[in-house]
């Protein structure tokens, strides 16, 4: 099945020593970025400042780029889940999403993961095999991924798994709604600079 699968293509080619950089990079990045960005703003700007207080914003953009980068080439179903995985374990093991409310963040990871998957897959179909535009390979991506994770956070918001009206609810309706979209969109433009700088077209 993986032969014959978008998941085991990539549209730039490049040496198995390149690939295997490429993947322990994109892992380092998505694992390590929610922990030590936000720790590095607040050194850098104060803990109070606007920049270190809205960490998310870098730290999701610098995420979702890694994904798409992944999304776009990385080959096999295996590493792709890898990367899936990592982006929420490491924002819930730092605090970032929610600080003291990551428990909450917990219930979330499901649609968090699925949201990641959604992103990858579609421009792994679009862009990768049917050779879509990357402009509109995109906005599916980020409309799959923001509305899965969305769904996920409304899911819980009307079971009462998440508490109605509670500052928890209120801060995931950003997090999981403006916040997703905004960073999927900049992590969009970010990948894009990055093909356009480091990597040689050639369909795979």
């Amino acid at each position: 099945m993986e032969r014959t699968s978008c998941l085991n293509k990539r549209m730039y080619d490049i040496s198995r020593y390149a690939e295997f950089v490429e993947i322990i990079l994109i892992a380092l990045g998505i694992f390590l970025v929610p922990i030590i960005i936000p720790q590095i703003l607040s050194a850098v700007f104060g803990a109070t400042s606007s920049i270190a207080t809205n960490s998310q914003y870098v730290v999701g953009t610098l995420v979702n780029s890694s994904l798409i980068v992944a999304g776009v080439n990385v080959k096999g179903w295996k590493k792709i889940i890898s990367l899936v995985t990592l982006p929420s374990l490491s924002a819930l093991s730092s605090g970032l999403v929610l600080k003291t409310g990551s428990v909450y963040t917990l219930y979330m990871i499901p649609a968090i993961w699925l949201g990641n998957f959604a992103i990858i897959w579609l421009y792994k179909k679009l862009f990768v095999e049917k050779k879509f535009n990357y402009i509109l390979a995109s906005v599916a991506g980020i409309a799959a991924k923001v509305a899965l994770i969305f769904a996920g956070y409304n899911l819980l918001v009307l079971t009462n798994i998440i508490p109605k009206g509670s500052k928890v609810a209120t801060a995931l309706y950003t997090a999981m709604g403006m916040n997703q979209l905004v960073t999927a969109i900049l992590g969009s433009i970010l990948a894009f600079a990055i093909f356009k700088t480091l990597y040689k077209k050639e369909s795979k």
